[in-house]
């Protein structure tokens, strides 16, 4: 299996991890869960967990979202309801947009 190529991230990119993380551990703790448990539930190892409660950006995006979800982590300030009147709205704004986006082009004169 080949190395994973470093990527860097942003600060925000790290900040908003390592938050999420942070928030995924204390909610556990709170709930007295071990991390053990909580990764059962989520089907995914020990060590996934870990890195994602360390705020490690390589986590997968749906792996984060879940433990939120199984724990009652808030993650954009509304409830279910919102995000799916948030969701459609988002939609409806898409459908007028194109379906793709080109860059401009630019024009070079090259007369000399």
């Amino acid at each position: 299996m080949p190395a994973s190529r470093k990527r860097s991230y942003a600060r925000y990119t790290l900040a908003a991890t390592e938050l999420l993380g942070a928030l995924v551990a204390m909610e556990r703790k709170t709930r007295r869960m071990s991390v053990l448990e909580l990764a059962e539930r989520l089907g995914v190892d020990r060590g996934t967990l870990s890195r994602l409660e360390r705020g490690d950006p390589k986590v997968e995006l749906g792996v984060a979202f879940e433990a939120c979800a199984l724990l009652g982590v808030p993650l954009f300030n509304e409830d279910a309801q919102g995000i799916t009147s948030r969701l459609a709205e988002i939609n409806s704004r898409l459908a007028l947009l194109p379906a793709r986006a080109r860059a401009k082009r630019v024009s070079i004169s090259d007369d000399f």
